[in-house]
């Protein structure tokens, strides 16, 4: 399993905006690259996560039924070359924001079953209004889109610590679930 250090590293838009601007655009490919990278680390670990807790509640004689499908792995390459023709940008943006929005939905009917006493803030990017201010913008408003987006992943990996630090508690076996 990946560490955390690997999978939920802060990613810093403003940081990348500037880059991208002095740089007339190109430091964008990298941007897209790492977003694109850390969601798919970050989804993996999140399944294996899952598979061990899964794994802890056999072993207890619990059943702690499993949940859907996990969400399909992107091509950070492809995706970030992709950029390149304009249009795939604005795809990119609804992928990722409708993919964190899918994940966050499947995180919380699994912690609903394992902690259904506590709740657990979702992050979620509004899509409609991202995409008609891109579309008011003349597409301009893919960076503030872009920002969201950044933002509210960076929201959830942090989020993801504290869960995932509650878990081990939770289950109070910390050899077990060694490497979170």
């Amino acid at each position: 399993m990946p560490s955390r250090t690997e999978t939920d590293r802060t990613i810093w838009f403003s940081m990348w905006f500037l880059g991208a601007i002095a740089t007339f655009g190109l430091a964008f490919f990298p941007m897209f690259y790492y977003v694109v990278q850390s969601r798919n680390k970050h989804f993996q670990r999140q399944d294996e996560l899952e598979s061990r807790v899964k794994t802890y509640f056999w072993k207890e004689e619990k059943e702690l039924k499993s949940n859907a499908n996990s969400l399909p792995k992107r091509n950070a390459k492809l995706w970030a070359a992709s950029i390149i023709l304009i249009l795939p940008v604005f795809v990119i943006a609804y992928f990722l924001s409708k993919d964190l929005v899918l994940h966050e939905k499947r995180q919380q009917a699994f912690l609903a079953r394992l902690f259904p006493e506590r709740a657990y803030a979702p992050q979620s990017i509004a899509i409609k209004k991202c995409a008609v201010i891109t579309a008011a913008t003349l597409g301009v408003g893919v960076i503030y889109w872009l920002y969201k987006i950044i933002n509210t992943y960076n929201s959830h990996f942090k989020e993801q610590r504290k869960i995932e630090d509650e878990i081990i508690r939770f289950i109070g076996e910390k050899s077990y679930v060694e490497p979170l």
